[in-house]
C-alpha cells in the first residue's frame, strides 16, 4: 500500500468537512476519489450503503477488526465502530486517484502517522461550540441525547487540532471551501 497522496479531513460533527469535502470531489483537476467508511450503525437520513458509508453489523466490523482488514478503525460511540478498509484504498488507487477522507479526529490522525509523507491532514474548526450545536440541530437527524454526545466530544477533538498539519477556520464557508481547494491542489501537484 504506497501508491497515491492521501488527504484527511477531520473536525468535530457539525464543522462544515462533509460540505468542504464533497466541493473538493467535484474539482476534477485535483484527481479526487472518496474514501467510503465502513460504519457499524444504521443509516441516517438520505445515507445509501455503498456511497456515504458501508453499513456492516457490529459483529461484521468485529470480524474485519480480528482479520486486520482495516487501515484504521475507532469505537467513536459505546458499540458505534467507524473505519477505513484497507481494501477500499486499494480500490482508489487502482483507479489511479489521489485519497479523500471524511473522517474521525482519531481516524484521521492515525492515517497520518502510517503515511505521514503521503497524507495531508487538515481540521477543520468551526467557529464555537454554539455553533456546532445549532448545526446539528438544524440537521434533525439524530436525538438532542446523540447531540449533547457530540457536542461534549467536541471539546476533546478541537484541542487535537494543533497535531494536523493544517487548520481551516470554517467561519465563511465559501472561504473555507477555496482555502481547502488551494491546500489540496499545492498538495497532489508536488
Amino acid at each position: 500500500m504506497n501508491k497515491g497522496k492521501l488527504i484527511v479531513f477531520s473536525a468535530p460533527s457539525g464543522s462544515g468537512k462533509t460540505t468542504i469535502v464533497r466541493h473538493l470531489l467535484g474539482k476534477e483537476d485535483l484527481n479526487l476519489e472518496f474514501s467510503i467508511s465502513a460504519a457499524s450503525r444504521d443509516p441516517r437520513g438520505e445515507e445509501e450503503h455503498g456511497k456515504d458509508y458501508y453499513f456492516i453489523s457490529l459483529e461484521e466490523f468485529k470480524k474485519h477488526i480480528k482479520a486486520e482488514n482495516f487501515l484504521e478503525w475507532e469505537e467513536v460511540y459505546r458499540d458505534n465502530f467507524y473505519g477505513t478498509l484497507k481494501a477500499e484504498i486499494e480500490r482508489i488507487w487502482a483507479l489511479g486517484k489521489n485519497v479523500i477522507f471524511d473522517i474521525d479526529v482519531a481516524g484521521g490522525l492515525r492515517i497520518k502517522h502510517k503515511f505521514p509523507d503521503q497524507t495531508l491532514a487538515v481540521f477543520v474548526k468551526p467557529p464555537s461550540v454554539d455553533e456546532l450545536k445549532r448545526r446539528l440541530k438544524e440537521r434533525s437527524t439524530e436525538t438532542d441525547d446523540k447531540i449533547n454526545m457530540r457536542i461534549a466530544k467536541a471539546s476533546v477533538e478541537l484541542a487535537t487540532a494543533p497535531q494536523f498539519d493544517t487548520i481551516i477556520k470554517n467561519y465563511d464557508l465559501d472561504t473555507a471551501k477555496q482555502e481547502a481547494y488551494q491546500l489540496v491542489k499545492d498538495f497532489v501537484s508536488k
